[in-house]
């Protein structure tokens, strides 16, 4: 509460401050505190300049009454982006610092490609595939994220994961890059996933193609 205090007075003190500037100095330009330059980074020069295009709306604006939300709500429409700070730079300039979402995973929805995004969106590919693992079925993503969070939390390696299967009763299969295909539990736990991990590093499962895990305390397995 403090330090929004600070940043109040301090915005009305620049204020201020411009203001008595620009009654006392009759040289200064009539757009001396509209929007002229907005900067980006975090961005490939292509993204960069696709967003900077979208942005004009928001250029000839007073800096001092542009409200941050207005841009970040536009800039977070793109399904790139992850997480943004928005910086005023007075008198006239915006810096914008945007993290990418990461790609976790290909998928297709109505006959369209799709990366799966860390931040829970579905983006057009409009790139070569990268190194990615494919989710067959009609994918519900938060559910998807929450199980990426149970791999990453437990012994199971994510990246050697070649394609997942998802079914309406929102239960996972995985296929290894080994051609080994695990059947997954509904309620999979880090503690489940765990035990499965252990038991398939055991030597004597080398010549199995699919372990049935479904079943809590029973484990299926099927050359």
């Amino acid at each position: 509460m403090m330090r929004q205090r600070i940043s109040k007075k301090i915005i009305i003190y620049l204020f201020l401050f411009f203001t008595l500037v620009t009654v006392n100095n009759i040289n200064l330009p009539k757009d001396f505190y509209l929007i002229n330059k907005i900067n980006i980074e975090g961005l490939s020069i292509k993204e960069s300049t696709q967003l900077h295009n979208e942005l004009k709306i928001f250029k000839d604006m007073n800096i001092f009454l542009f409200n941050k939300i207005n841009i970040s709500e536009k800039i977070y429409s793109n399904g790139i982006v992850e997480k943004l700070k928005v910086f005023k730079i007075y008198p006239s300039t915006l810096n914008i610092e945007i993290k990418k979402t990461k790609f976790l995973a290909v998928t297709k929805k109505n006959n369209i490609n799709y990366f799966v995004g860390s931040n829970g969106k579905l983006i057009k590919i409009n790139m070569t595939n990268p190194d990615l693992p494919y989710i067959f079925g009609n994918v519900d993503v938060n559910n998807f994220l929450y199980f990426k969070k149970i791999v990453d939390e437990s012994n199971f390696e994510f990246k050697t994961i070649k394609s997942f299967y998802y079914f309406k009763s929102k239960r996972w299969d995985v296929v290894t890059e080994n051609g080994l295909t695990f059947k997954m539990p509904l309620n999979l736990t880090v503690e489940k996933l765990n035990i499965l991990n252990e038991i398939i590093n055991k030597s004597e499962f080398d010549d199995f193609k699919i372990i049935d895990f479904r079943q809590n305390n029973i484990l299926v397995i099927n050359e």
